[in-house]
């Protein structure tokens, strides 16, 4: 009998040489995600080799294939389709359902499509506080599953707000609001960042589960005038807003690192939804690095009133 050591289960399972990392796991009552059946059609079943790997049987075709197609390093097996004739030690990356529909999701994009006009919208900016020393501390495959998880995640939350997700710029996510529909985009666009807060807090005890470390992060929103239109090409495209507005609410969320906060909006924005958030203070006059001049700005601590 070979022994599997499990995290983030830290469980110790014996396994006959016949039987398949999959079935072990089940046997031994670990939740081991399987949408697929156990016929390698699909990656939820996957785990990545902490110690053992010359353990495990070779690839076989089907395995072969779809480690191919999504560029698996060595390290990363199918369970479904592994077998073991020695100790070894493994994390499973995918744990619950949220993991689940974000393995196996293949949705068409809904990118509205626009050559180029003005419109007055909500720019979100989002980046993750210590984010270097976070990846520092993680295998990279473990960052790109924190990452996407965290996106898919943030995603949900824009899109649910009527927000729309223009770029990834590393960790970072720029979201629009009132692309195609204006009513209460700055509102929205703050309803958006305070779930986004919470989905963050309610994401970390899995990381601190997974990866002994969690993360917080930091949020700005101005509202303001832009060319919005479709950039790109072919299936490559995607909605951009161009102007000096980006750039303010991108300074915007910059200044929570100086000013110890985690979500801050502009003058502008503030006299959008003044009746609909509460605010930490009445204003911080500060000045934004790229920026002449002295702002106002104001710090989100939650949104209030009937249509909270």
């Amino acid at each position: 009998m070979s022994r599997i050591y499990y995290l983030p289960d830290e469980r110790e399972v014996e396994t006959a040489e016949a039987e398949t990392i999959l079935q072990a796991s089940l046997r031994a009552g670990i939740p081991h995600a399987h949408a697929c059946g156990g016929k390698a059609r699909c990656p939820t079943c996957r785990v990545i080799i902490l110690a053992g790997l010359e353990h495990c049987n070779p690839r076989n075709v089907k395995e072969k294939k779809l480690a191919e197609r999504l560029h698996f390093g060595p390290e990363i097996r199918l369970a479904c389709q592994t077998k073991v004739s020695g100790n070894g030690k493994l994390r499973r990356p995918v744990l619950d359902e949220i993991d689940v529909e974000l393995t196996s999701q293949i949705k068409a994009g809904t990118m509205p499509i626009s050559v180029g006009e003005e419109k007055q919208i909500a720019i979100l900016f989002a980046d993750i506080s210590g984010y270097t020393s976070f990846c520092e501390a993680l295998p990279p495959y473990d960052v790109i599953h924190v990452l996407s998880r965290y996106f898919y995640l943030m995603g949900k939350v824009i899109t649910r707000h009527g927000g729309y997700i223009s770029d990834y710029i590393g960790d970072g996510i720029m979201a629009l609001f009132g692309i195609e529909n204006p009513a209460e985009a700055a509102l929205r666009a703050v309803k958006a960042g305070v779930e986004m807060l919470a989905a963050v807090e309610k994401l970390n005890p899995y990381l601190e589960a997974m990866f002994k470390k969690s993360f917080h992060i930091r949020l700005g929103v101005h509202y303001g005038e832009v060319v919005v239109g479709t950039i790109g090409v072919a299936n490559m495209k995607k909605m951009a807003a161009i102007g000096d507005a980006v750039n303010f609410a991108s300074r915007i969320e910059a200044a929570n690192k100086e000013l110890g906060t985690r979500f801050l909006i502009s003058e502008d924005t503030y006299n959008e939804v003044r009746d609909h958030v509460r605010v930490n203070r009445c204003c911080i006059h500060v000045t934004l690095r790229g920026k002449s001049g002295e702002y106002v700005l104001y710090e989100v601590i939650g949104v209030s009133g009937p249509n909270a």
